[in-house]
This record gives structure tokens, C-alpha cells and sequence, in this order.
């Protein structure tokens, strides 16, 4: 029995300096909460709001710097999309649900608190012309869904604190 564990040990030592180490159950279970309400979101961003003709996006400047930065970004896009708009309490619940699921695990697992982050330049823009409220809360729900398909690619981001 001991030799067997013996064995067993110095197989998963081998196998722990051979390879990353993996990553703890409540980390690939964030990631994966995360995935999925993303991509709901993008599902529901692409069915009921489509980009309309003429309005070209500049290329996306948010940063995935973290979870902070993530909730910084969701939270602002979210405050400019306008309750008025049709079919969007929804969404803005959703982001919401997103953006408060991300914050909770970043306070309960990020032990160092980083200052707020800085509000990237595409959101900055819009916060500046807010008096054209449909026009800025259309940009607004492509540049979360924008967002959304860039964290989708890069989940690995959500492990930084």
C-alpha cells in the first residue's frame, strides 16, 4: 500500500513539473458561467439589434485587463444604452447579471485590489455625446456585443486579477 502511493506520488510529481499546473475548480467554473452568459447575451445582441446601415464602428480599444476592467467597460456601455429603447431592459439585465457575477468573484478571489481602471477611448466617446440618446445607446449595444465576442476569445483574461 505504501509503495503504492509512493508510486503514485512521484508519477504526479513527475507530471505536475512536466506541465502547467492545472487550474483550480473555481476558476474553470467562473470561466465557464462567464462563457455562457457571453455568448447568450451575443446570441440575443445579434437577434433582436442589428447594427444599422451606415454606422461603422471604429476598431475596438477596450482592453481585457482583468475582471475590473471587464465590469468597468460592461458597466459603462450599460449605463448609456437608454431604458426607452425597445427590447432592451433585458439585455441591460443580463449585462448587468454578467457585470455583478464578475465583480463578486473578483472582491471574494482577487486578494489585491487594483485601482479602478482608466474608461477606454470608444467608451469615453460616447459618454461625451450622450444627448443623442438613441443614437449613442444603438452604438452602445454593438460595442458591448463587440466587447463580449472579444472576451469570448480570450477567456484566459477572466484569471488575471
Amino acid at each position: 500500500m505504501d509503495y503504492t502511493l509512493a508510486v503514485l506520488f512521484s508519477i504526479l510529481q513527475v507530471l505536475s513539473v512536466g506541465s502547467a499546473a492545472p487550474l483550480p475548480v473555481e476558476v474553470v467554473k467562473m470561466k465557464s458561467k462567464v462563457k455562457w452568459m457571453a455568448e447568450q447575451l451575443v446570441v440575443k445582441l445579434d437577434k433582436d439589434f442589428q447594427v444599422p446601415v451606415g454606422l461603422t464602428l471604429s476598431p475596438p480599444s477596450d482592453d481585457l485587463d482583468g475582471p475590473s476592467t471587464i465590469v468597468t467597460v460592461l458597466e459603462g456601455y450599460n449605463s448609456l444604452i437608454s431604458d426607452n429603447l425597445n427590447g432592451v431592459s433585458q439585455v441591460k439585465f443580463e449585462i448587468s447579471s454578467l457585470t455583478g457575477y464578475l465583480d463578486q468573484w473578483r472582491q471574494g478571489h482577487c486578494s489585491e485590489q487594483r485601482p479602478k481602471p482608466s474608461v477606454p477611448g470608444p467608451l469615453q466617446d460616447l459618454q461625451s455625446r450622450k444627448e443623442f440618446i438613441h443614437t449613442v445607446s444603438i452604438e452602445a449595444l454593438m460595442r458591448v456585443k463587440e466587447f463580449l465576442n472579444l472576451l469570448l476569445k480570450n477567456l484566459d483574461h477572466l484569471e488575471t486579477c
